[in-house]
């Protein structure tokens, strides 16, 4: 998502790097924002869809919600926990890592 993005530029500006930085795919090309999850920083292989309309992996948001009911990323209290896959975004992360 545009969020990983933005925190991986602050960490740049602040001298820091994110792991999105550290660990290019072994092609060298950083994926896509929007092929990162908000919390693990890693490329999604499962990413579903929350309440706050933001993509996630599977595994990372389920451990956030067994003990919050809010965004990751905004803070703000979800309407709802379900999360719904998003078979879109996992066949675009896909045709983007076979052409790697």
């Amino acid at each position: 998502t545009r969020a990983a993005g933005d925190q991986a530029r602050v960490a740049k500006r602040q001298g820091g790097s994110s792991l999105a930085e550290e660990a290019p795919p072994e092609g060298g090309e950083e994926p896509p924002d929007d092929f990162v999850c908000p919390i693990t920083t890693e490329l999604m292989s499962d990413p579903v869809m929350a309440a706050d309309g933001h993509a996630y992996e599977r595994s990372a948001i389920e451990r956030w919600l067994a003990t919050k009911s809010t965004s990751p990323l905004t803070g703000e209290e979800l309407g709802n926990t379900g999360l719904f896959p998003s078979h879109i975004l996992r066949r675009q992360i896909r045709e983007w890592q076979g052409a790697q």
